[in-house]
């Protein structure tokens, strides 16, 4: 029941439970597109359960004039038809979400029986319950863990009228008790409707909400914590939901030195949703990697491509550092390649920007297989970023832009590192981002239910966060 719900706490997991001190690092927003498709998905599920009200059997006693004291039994009773016409869910700033249904109704048959003072009869009646008005407002929270909670409240309901139609054998009598009938069978119903919608918030969409993940785990380094910082926040146009949407180390849990940046969501509200990426998701990956040290990779001329034709060995090498081929003539070449600080990605109107900067360690391979030490760079580099979301993922991809090269030291005589800029390009472009792109385009898993399609997926970088505006599909 009730696809909003679960919609709006898409990304939802928790490692361990914080209040919004700072900004969160993910926001999803529903708007009143979302709304209306929740509503047309909802009320099938919510018609679904009203459908199972169990009326139960009622006794009563009425007096007639005439005839004196009329007892009757109704019992056997069966919805056979319950149709909701009208039903709309709404917000409630600062609380949730109102569902409200009117004029619906209800088509009812049973048995019956009557006993007077000179008579009894029995037979069998159809009734419509029509009129039927429902409202309850679902309370948006959160619990101890991080995780959505949802409990309803306020729960009203009234019927307007009941419509009987009896059958039995002496038909005058029945009019004389169709009232009381009627007044039964109509107290009886508004009974059943808002314990049977409470139930249902409670056993269908509570245990929904309550059983997503805590974590999303990536690798045996890191998961990501998609906890609810607050409750959800509901205003006159659109429901908010924030998540501290953060990379943590799954063996140390070492503390993020930085902060989110504020998110500033545009006023179009024309998609069902809209989710904002702040570009700190991003950088909590970088630094939680870093810090696991597994930034690192060793480059031997085997990785590179074969039609290069600067090769990874120290007499092409020597074309540019003559030292390095009369000091280990024809020899094979080894780079140690180390970041020095988490890679950082800034997020501008139109741009995706990576900064990393890293140290690159050249070795010789001598024919006993071990190493001589030849020179150390310094390597900044400036990367493009694309993201997106693919199933149930969020991937990305990364094209070099710029490369730039410091001598730090050497081991086989001063050289101008510029000499090396076209050759460490091919390394970072052809071995070093293949490996981080094919990573990248396996994507982070998103906790999105089996039946949740997001179509129709715009990406659009703002200041300091990504945009993704979308429909959505529930079912299939």
């Amino acid at each position: 029941m009730l696809w909003l719900m679960v919609l709006g706490f898409w990304l939802i997991a928790a490692n361990e439970a914080t209040a919004l001190s700072t900004n969160p690092g993910f926001v999803a927003r529903i708007t009143d597109n979302g709304l209306d498709y929740a509503q047309k998905i909802g009320i099938q599920a919510l018609q679904k359960e009203l459908s199972k009200i169990k009326v139960p059997d009622f006794h009563g006693k009425t007096r007639v004039k005439i005839i004196g004291h009329v007892s009757y039994d109704c019992y056997s009773i069966n919805i056979k038809n319950f149709q909701m016409p009208k039903c709309a869910i709404t917000l409630v700033p600062g609380v949730g979400l109102r569902i409200s249904v009117s004029n619906a109704f209800i088509q009812l048959n049973g048995k019956w029986k009557v006993r007077a003072k000179f008579a009894k009869d029995h037979g069998s009646f159809d009734a419509k319950v029509e009129g039927l008005s429902i409202s309850v407002v679902l309370k948006l929270g959160r619990d101890g863990f991080g995780r959505p909670t949802v409990s309803a409240s306020d729960c009203t309901s009234s019927i307007a009228r009941v419509n009987l139609k009896i059958k039995g054998k002496f038909s005058f009598l029945y009019k004389l008790f169709k009232k009381p009938i009627e007044s039964a069978v109509r107290s009886a119903m508004t009974k059943q409707i808002c314990p049977v919608v409470v139930n249902t918030i409670n056993t269908k969409l509570q245990p929904i909400l309550q059983t997503l993940p805590v974590a999303a785990k990536i690798d045996k380094f890191a998961a990501i914590d998609y906890s609810l910082v607050d409750a959800p926040a509901s205003t006159a146009e659109t429901l908010d939901v924030h998540f501290k949407g953060q990379f943590f180390d799954i063996t140390n849990h070492t503390t993020i030195p930085f902060t989110p940046p504020p998110l500033q969501f545009p006023v179009d509200h024309s998609r069902m949703l809209y989710f904002g990426i702040s570009e700190y998701f991003f950088n909590t990956a970088g630094f939680i990697y870093g810090s696991a040290g597994v930034l690192v990779l060793n480059i031997t001329d085997d990785m590179l491509p074969k039609n290069y034709s600067i090769r990874l060995n120290t007499s092409s090498i020597g074309t540019f550092i003559p030292q390095v081929q009369k000091m280990y003539p024809n020899m094979l070449m080894m780079m140690h390649v180390a970041a020095d600080l988490a890679p950082s990605l800034t997020i501008s109107p139109g741009k995706l920007a990576l900064t990393a900067t890293c140290t690159i360690d050249a070795f010789a391979i001598l024919p006993n297989k071990s190493l001589a030490h030849l020179f150390v760079l310094h390597v900044s580099t400036e990367i493009s970023a694309k993201v997106g979301v693919k199933g149930k993922n969020l991937f990305g991809s990364l094209s070099l832009d710029s490369v730039d090269l410091t001598l730090k030291q050497s081991d086989v005589g001063p050289f101008s590192a510029k000499l090396l800029e076209s050759a460490v390009k091919v390394y970072v472009s052809f071995v070093i981002l293949p490996q981080v792109n094919a990573r990248l385009e396996k994507g982070f898993p998103l906790p999105v239910l089996d039946k949740l399609q997001l179509t129709d997926v715009v990406v659009e970088p703002k200041q300091n966060y990504l945009l993704f505006a979308a429909s959505v599909v529930y079912g299939g």
